[in-house]
């Protein structure tokens, strides 16, 4: 069948798709605490799941921070290494359809990539990211499960959490609507709930990443930005970037399957032959 696996390791999860004839085949997540458990258990999971043979799979690409653990063939498949931030720039443009755009992966962490069909570059990132969102929560909400934290989020109100301009000025200011975040967490109230607390601490992480990725565009002359990562998912995440969209003008997109596009680029660095080191 000839199928490219790519695989991206990331600290608590580990996604992997298969892409043949530029068509992705069935993505899937696991999550783990040791990256080779998780490597492991992903790629067994996804051969079973498409009833594949080890001698259908090519080739096998590898990214994320967990890959530098593995040093050896998967299961005596040629077995290569990519490194994460080409991923990214290969992964989100495929999946969004574009050229060239600003490549914002939002992970424990986030990493900003500027990439064009002919080059693809590492420009920034933010410690702020997944990882903020839990460690907020857990200290505030006493709660650490992402899914419980995102579903608590759904009950929130950002007005007994946030100071907005209209809040602190009666007049209207030249491209800041009312609306806009004066201040994050400038209005908590007392009686502010665990909704509400849950929605602000989500907000006060995506805004900071979005504001990053406005000042990226201004600096690369793109006007296009592409979010991959798990923080996609979060089904507040199209309001939020939404609300900048309109005020920076800049066009914010979320392709399908964007917490994948970082595996997917690892499969692509192979089949469009780009840099990538082999694991002996």
């Amino acid at each position: 069948m000839n199928i490219t696996i790519g695989i991206d390791i990331g600290g608590s999860t580990t996604k992997i798709i298969g892409v043949r004839d530029n068509i992705i085949l069935t993505p899937m997540l696991v999550r783990a605490t040791d990256p080779i458990a998780s490597l492991f258990g992903a790629f067994g999971k996804f051969v079973d799941n498409n009833d594949l043979l080890i001698s259908d799979v090519e080739r096998v690409m590898i990214t994320g921070v967990g890959a530098s653990h593995i040093s050896k063939r998967i299961y005596g498949i040629k077995t290569c290494k990519v490194e994460e931030f080409l991923a990214n720039g290969l992964g989100g443009l495929f999946l969004s359809g574009l050229k060239r755009a600003v490549i914002v992966s939002m992970g424990t962490g986030t990493a900003l990539v500027q990439a064009t069909e002919d080059d693809i570059r590492h420009i920034g990132g933010t410690g702020i990211g997944g990882g903020t969102i839990i460690g907020l929560a857990n200290r505030m909400l006493n709660v650490r499960d992402i899914d419980l934290i995102i579903k608590t989020a759904e009950s929130g109100d950002l007005s007994n959490i946030d100071l907005m301009v209209g809040d602190i000025s009666k007049d209207i200011l030249p491209g800041l609507p009312p609306h806009t975040t004066a201040s994050n967490f400038g209005r908590i109230s007392d009686l502010a709930s665990n909704g509400d607390i849950a929605l602000g601490i989500i907000n006060l992480v995506l805004q900071a990443i979005g504001m990053n990725a406005v000042f990226a565009t201004r600096g690369t002359g793109h006007d296009k930005v592409v979010l991959i990562g798990n923080l996609t998912t979060i089904p507040q995440c199209p309001k939020m970037f939404g609300i900048l969209e309109e005020l920076f003008h800049i066009h914010f997109i979320i392709p399908v399957n964007a917490e994948y596009a970082t595996a997917v680029g690892a499969a692509l660095a192979f089949l469009r032959h780009m840099n990538f080191t082999e694991v002996n």
